[in-house]
Parts: C-alpha cells; structure tokens; sequence
C-alpha cells in the first residue's frame, strides 16, 4: 500500500529531533539526520518530492550548501536534471557571483560559479529548512542575476515562526513538513 503524503509527512515529521541550544544558546536545531540514516525514510523525503515535480518542467535543480545537496542531489538523480551549487564563499574554485544574506545565528556569503546556469533555464532551488529565508533569497538573487527563473522553492522543512516565507517574496514555496 503506497502511504499518502500526510501519513508520510507525518512519518518523516517524527523522525526529525530537536537539538536545545544548537549552533548556540537559545535556538532549537530541527536533526535531520535520523531520516537520511535511514534508508526508507530517506527513500520516502525524495518521493515526496519528486512525485510533485516529476511532471513540471525543470531543466536544473540548485542545491544549497550543505544539507540541501542531499535532498537536491537524489531529486535531480530520479528527475534526470542536472544540478548547480550555491555554497559559501571560497569553496567553489571557478569564477563567481555572490551575495550576502542574514540568518538567525548570524550572516554569511554565497555564491555560484558564473556559467552554472543558462539564460531562461527553469529552475527548481533546494534546501533542507526554511527559517529565517536569508540563505534562500541570497541563492534566489543569484539565479535571478544568471538570468534563469526560478520555477519554485523548495524545502524538506519549514520553520513557521521564523517567518522565512515573508523574505521570499512572490517565488512560490513547498514545503514537505511545517513545524
């Protein structure tokens, strides 16, 4: 019997755990770790996935460093697109654009090789957690500046009172799980 996607999200959502004062004091670290331990469960995050973008027209994922290669690397796999990095600053070795954005615990610079994509590409961009939206807006300017259109957002979970979805604009957003 094939689970439906609440049943599954709520599978998924259980196995997610909470780690009190990580990277510092105050905030509450959403784990992933226990699903992509687990083979099925991470079997059943792609599937949720996939089965909304399997008949949309993407012609590239970006993924998002770090946790979000996960996720977008075994959905660009099942899709049979191709993938494009957003990592911070000095660790891709290629000529790049950047920007800076702000997140909960400080501030940061990504960026993406120049030539990662192509004028008019449509473009799914991954990550593991939506929370405060700087890492997504920062890596949503950086497509818009390739010239290539973001075609959706998406997320294994989001942080609702963080309140990301607000620095996000009009760029539509799923999220497999809320919390």
């Amino acid at each position: 019997m094939i689970p439906t996607m609440r049943s599954a999200t709520e599978r998924l959502k259980k196995s997610v755990r909470d780690i009190p004062d990580f990277p510092k004091p105050g905030i509450v670290f959403k784990d992933i770790t226990p699903i992509l331990q687990d083979g099925q469960l991470f079997r059943l995050a792609i599937t949720l996935f996939s089965d909304r973008y399997q008949r949309k027209t993407i012609d590239q994922i970006v993924a998002i460093d770090a946790r979000g290669f996960l996720f977008a690397s075994a959905l660009a796999y099942v899709l049979g697109t191709g993938i494009s990095l957003v990592r911070k600053k000095g660790k891709l070795p290629h000529k790049t654009i950047e920007a800076s954005y702000d997140l909960e615990y400080g501030s940061n610079t990504v960026e993406m090789h120049v030539d990662a994509l192509k004028k008019g590409q449509r473009v799914l961009i991954v990550d593991d957690v939506l929370a405060t939206g700087g890492t997504m807006k920062a890596a949503i300017d950086l497509v818009e500046k390739l010239e290539a259109q973001v075609v959706e957002v998406a997320f294994f979970a989001e942080i609702n009172f963080l309140e990301g979805r607000k620095k996000l604009g009009n760029v539509p957003i799923f999220s497999a799980m809320q919390f």
